[in-house]
């Protein structure tokens, strides 16, 4: 892909995710924004495939966070007094976690086979890598930031 046709798809891209993400924090939409233009960097995604690509993608995202969402709500948040727990409640918020999980497995399972058929299987595992890498190096400047070496 020529430079023009690089800058042509992350502006799109940039567009789009701001539109769609926008209402979250501030300093969200800012690391949506780098993710994006990582992944398409690191994926090798062509226009045309981008196109395809962040439908499906943000879809994907958005129902996976509002099963953290409810997660955190739910059951993170009780954990926290975890002493006044008793195992009654526990065990049923143990259940509710077990469900969350599979719902999220559920997700990306569907999620793997719709993106698959949009892009090519390669692509996909290099999408999986480029989430793991991307993941890795936010964490690595959080780490960096909290020690003040920012």
């Amino acid at each position: 892909m020529n430079k023009f046709g690089k800058i042509w798809v992350f502006a799109s891209l940039f567009l789009t995710v701001t539109i769609t993400l926008g209402q979250g924090r501030p300093g969200m939409d800012k690391i949506r924004s780098l993710k994006v233009a990582f992944i398409t960097e690191r994926v090798g995604l062509t226009s045309k495939e981008a196109t395809m690509f962040w439908p499906v993608y943000n879809e994907h995202e958005e129902a996976l966070g509002k099963i953290r969402r409810q997660e955190r709500v739910e059951i993170r948040s009780k954990m926290g007094d975890f002493e006044s727990l008793g195992e009654d409640e526990a065990d049923k918020l143990l259940d509710q976690l077990i469900e969350m999980e599979k719902e999220k497995q559920e997700l990306n399972t569907l999620f793997l086979s719709k993106i698959r058929g949009v892009i090519s299987p390669k692509k996909t595992l290099l999408l999986i890598k480029a989430e793991d890498d991307f993941k890795k190096r936010l964490l690595k400047q959080i780490q960096q930031r909290r020690q003040g070496g920012g």
